[in-house]
This record gives C-alpha cells, structure tokens and sequence, in this order.
C-alpha cells in the first residue's frame, strides 16, 4: 500500500508492507485523516510513535472496515463506515485497528469529519471531564482558540455547561471563531490573559478550569487570579516550556497543575474514553449542538502543505487530508 512516511523532517509518499492484522484488530480502509500537531512533533522528532506502531504519522482517521476476523468483539461488520482512534499510522490507505479503538461515523457527519473527531473529542473528553472533572457553571479557559483542538472543545464545554474564555492572536482569527461561541474570546495582540483573569476574578468569575498548549511564564503569572482548587492542565508548550511559579499561591490555592497526553495513555484507557465519546458525546454531534469545525480537506498528496498550514498557524479549525485523490 502506499503511505506518507518521513524522511528528513519532510513527508514523503512511498510503497510500504500492507498491515498485518494481530489478534483483535480490525482492518480500516482509510478515506480521511485529520491533521495534529502531535503529527507535526512527530516529523520533527520529538513526538515518536509508541512501540509497534506504525512509524508514519496519522492519530485519527475515518473510513469503512476492509476486513474483520471471525469473532471480534463489538459487532463490526465489513462496510461499516467508523473512525478511528490510532497509536500512528493513519497517514496511509489501511490501517489495523484494534477493535476497542472503533467508533461508528455520527449520523449525518462526512467521512471527512467524522476523521477529525477521534483524536480531538477524545483529547477534549480526556481533559474536561477526567484530568479537569469540570462541572456545569464552572468557568473555563481554553488556550489558541483558533485551533483545531479548540475548534472541539469550546463547543463541548459549552454543551455541557461552562463559561468559556479563549484566546487569539489577532482580530482576524476572533472573527473566524464567531461560530464557537466562546463566552470571552481574548485577542493577546492587543489585551494581556493575566489582566483579563484578573479582572473575571474581582467579577466574581474566578478560573475553575485551564486547558493550556502554550504555556510560558504567563501560567504562573495567572495563577494569583483563579479559584481556589483550580485545575490547570498542560497539554503542550507551544509558547515556551519554561513558567516562573509563586509555590505558595500554588499550594495555599490548592492550585492542581496537571500534564496530560492522550498517546501516553493505556489501550484500557483509551478505550474507556471512546465508550464514553459515543454514550455522552455522539448525541449532542447528531443534535448539531457540538460539530467538528473543518478549515481545509487536502488531497494525501499535500500533506507537507497541510502541515504548514498548522506550523504557521494559518488555519482556524482542522486540517483533513483525503485519500480520494490518486496517491
């Protein structure tokens, strides 16, 4: 089969082995796969694939089953349309998947979009609901708004009862995130996050929740302004690994910062995660209360395009490459 594998920090389409099927797995043919920055780390070098994995890169993809083995769990048959949650390796025209890593496409969702929930809604439930226990009225913060993972998880928190604040880098992307409806969307050109933390502080409106993929010394600077028992959960460091943090606001505050990452997490995890997506999530996508928000779909073929997209921070939602287009 043919699959996008790296070489030289670049993406290249080569013929590699078909994937064999070890017990329990399931074989998807792909037809979209969303784009990740985890994807991005991983052609850099920083972000290998867990042992066993496929060494080309791809966390989410959506398609139908290709083949089955007699007796798999969960009542899968060939032709089903799913998405998938993968370990690598979705940057490719199969994939093994282990059964519990399945999830049906939500009615009235694309393949194209159904590829961009597994890895993003998972991530959202992982850190909203287990890592950051958030509950209705709370009051959220959700780091790069325009973001493909925020796409996600502003629209879930606000399903499920939250006050979302979020930030953006400039005017233009606040306008193109209109339509997540983040209660507080906070342009950083031009307003610092800490003096708006502040200032929902002394309204009464203390921070209860952070999800954060930029970090920087802005984390310890906003700690003085959120709630006593704030969980503060660092997924990423994409604006710097290093915070300077007062231990004592820490610890008097009971301030819990958290590091999480979905890859890291075990099969039993993952799979306990995804049950949940489909019970409590799936819904809500089917009722158009929470949607995927897709910025581009891209042939295969232009995934070092796709990826620049997310380098250079020009897209605003997810990137979906596609494999109807020859590769």
């Amino acid at each position: 089969m043919k699959a996008i594998v790296i070489k030289d920090h670049k993406l290249f389409q080569e013929t590699v082995p078909d994937p064999v099927l070890k017990a329990g797995e399931v074989l998807v043919k792909v037809r979209a796969a969303a784009v990740n920055r985890a994807d991005l780390m991983q052609v850099e070098g920083n972000y290998p694939p867990p042992p066993g994995e496929p060494d080309w890169p791809g966390l989410e993809i959506a398609g139908e089953i290709a083949e089955i083995p007699a007796g798999t769990p969960g009542g899968w048959k060939v032709g089903d349309k799913v998405c998938a949650l993968l370990g690598g390796g979705g940057y490719a025209e199969f994939a093994a998947v282990p059964h519990s890593m399945l999830m049906p496409v939500p009615r009235g969702l694309s393949l194209a979009e159904a590829s961009a929930l597994p890895e993003a809604f998972a991530t959202a439930y992982l850190n909203l609901f287990i890592e950051g226990d958030s509950k209705p009225g709370q009051n959220f913060l959700m780091h790069a708004g325009a973001s493909g993972l925020a796409s996600v998880i502003i629209p879930m928190a606000r399903a499920f009862g939250l006050r979302v604040i979020t930030t953006v880098t400039d005017a233009e992307k606040a306008k193109m995130i209109g339509h997540l409806k983040a209660d507080v969307v906070v342009d950083t050109s031009r307003e610092d996050i800490v003096d708006v933390l502040k200032r929902e502080a002394e309204a009464g409106r203390p921070l209860n929740l952070a999800i954060d993929c930029l970090g920087s010394e802005k984390v310890g600077e906003c700690f003085p302004h959120v709630a006593y028992a704030c969980r503060w959960i660092m997924i990423a460091t994409l604006a710097g690994d290093i915070s300077p943090v007062n231990l004592r606001t820490m610890f008097m505050k009971n301030i819990r910062l958290i590091g999480s990452t979905l890859r890291s997490k075990t099969p039993a995890v993952k799979a306990q995660i995804l049950a949940n997506l489909v019970k409590d999530v799936w819904p809500k996508i089917e009722s158009g209360e929470v949607r995927p928000t897709i910025y581009k779909i891209m042939p295969i073929a232009e995934a070092n395009a796709a990826h620049a997209l997310l380098r250079e921070n020009k897209s605003a939602g997810k990137v979906v490459l596609t494999m109807d287009e020859p590769i």
